[in-house]
């Protein structure tokens, strides 16, 4: 509808489609949907209970570490929604105040977002008409965003660990207690026999996948060259390589597309699909149409301070809850302002703004798997579990991600 009003009432040319993107974003949910169905999310689920349930007492720091691990291999952040009531029934057992490892398990679930080689934002940064076209390999992207964000997440563990007064003394825990309101606990689903094996079969496929794309990205000598002297794209071999994972899992796992196209990863990835086609072509629109406004108003402010230009990514991640779709809308505004790109780099943690409006799927889950009712929103709406280990993550990260840029690149 925005695109409607700007091209037919305003008179803007409509900007360029993110074709590239939605087709990485359909192939990567495609596998990850053949994932499912063959129980491989599941199956992922059961190991990780297990690391967890080894080492309680270190809960806090241990679950958003395997939060950032399935986010980052399975290139969606909707994989924590299998691990959050895990979290909060082990912090529960343990006597550890579960706010403390699920707000921190929900923010290391979306920074490894822009960690991951399969993401959508990552899709996105890497097209052909964004940074893509100014030498940034997935390679640069990983050596930045990888470090970066995992420093950044173990700060904010650190960060969490002193927030609220101890489990026991929380009078909120103390009444459910009392109320007998603590006593139905989360059962995980137990993958057996065929069912396990079919599961490990989909889950080793899909890592060899991801772990192609990470060479092909990483080593671009890879990717043939064709006779009019043009290479293959990342943007092409991630859909290529992620198509062909979710044929190999449909084969040897004999996972059901029925299942597949109805499952929770197909529904969520189909809906960022249509929203960022709707977001960022009206957002490419708008900015390439007004984009002698912008440079003649900002360009001297942001190339002095370039840190602005995060200040503006994370706001417009707020605005529009997608990784993906900020990094469409703003970076070739960017582009067009003469930031470097390995800067943007270095920025692009900056699109995990969602946390800040307590509505995030992931985050109104947290604090519905949380029985205790310490993971909580507060009176004022904005001063919830979320705010505090969202802001440490995200500032130290930012300022992990310049400082690598500054050192290697």
């Amino acid at each position: 509808m925005g695109l409607a009003i700007l091209v037919l009432v305003f008179g803007l040319k409509p900007g360029n489609a993110p074709i590239d993107v939605m087709l990485m974003i359909v192939a990567v949910i495609t596998a990850a949907s053949a994932l499912q169905a063959a129980g491989g999310l599941e199956y992922l689920v059961q190991v990780a209970e297990k690391i967890l349930r080894k080492n309680p007492a270190m809960i806090t720091f241990l679950a958003p570490i395997v939060c950032y691990t399935f986010t980052f291999f399975s290139g969606t952040g909707h994989v924590a929604y299998s691990l959050l009531p895990i979290i909060s029934e082990i912090a529960t057992e343990s006597k550890v105040r579960p706010e403390r490892p699920l707000s921190i398990s929900v923010i290391a679930s979306q920074q490894a977002i822009t960690a991951s080689p399969i993401s959508a934002a990552t899709a996105a940064l890497l097209s052909k008409d964004l940074l893509g076209t100014y030498g940034v390999e997935l390679s640069d992207i990983l050596m930045v965003c990888i470090p970066a964000t995992l420093i950044g997440v173990i700060v904010g563990a650190i960060a969490v660990s002193f927030v609220g007064i101890p489990l026991e003394k929380d009078p909120e825990y103390q009444r459910r207690l009392a109320e007998n309101l603590l006593n139905n606990s989360e059962v995980t689903k137990k993958i057996e026999g065929k069912n396990l094996r079919k599961a490990r079969i989909a889950v080793w496929i899909f890592l060899l996948g991801v772990i192609s794309i990470v060479i092909f990205g990483s080593f671009s000598s890879l990717r043939p060259v064709f006779t009019d002297g043009s290479q293959l794209g990342m943007p092409e071999v991630i859909e290529i390589v992620m198509m062909t994972v979710a044929g190999l899992i449909f084969i040897f796992s004999k996972a059901d597309v029925g299942n597949a196209v109805k499952g929770s990863v197909f529904l969520a990835g189909m809906q960022a699909v249509i929203a960022i086609f709707g977001i960022a072509w009206m957002g490419d629109t708008f900015f390439q149409g007004n984009i002698e406004f912008f440079k003649l108003s900002i360009e001297n402010l942001v190339t002095q301070y370039p840190f602005l230009f995060s200040v503006a990514l994370f706001v417009m991640s707020i605005l529009l809850f997608s990784q993906a779709a900020t990094v469409r809308t703003l970076y070739p505004l960017g582009i067009a302002l003469g930031i470097p790109p390995m800067t943007m780099v270095a920025m692009f943690p900056a699109v995990n703004g969602y946390f800040f409006i307590p509505n995030y799927p992931t985050v109104v889950a947290a604090i519905n798997f949380d029985r205790t009712g310490t993971t909580r929103i507060g009176k004022y709406v904005l001063n919830h579990s979320f705010q505090l280990p969202g802001f440490v993550v995200t500032i130290v990260t930012l300022i992990m991600g310049y400082l690598i840029v500054t050192i290697f690149f």
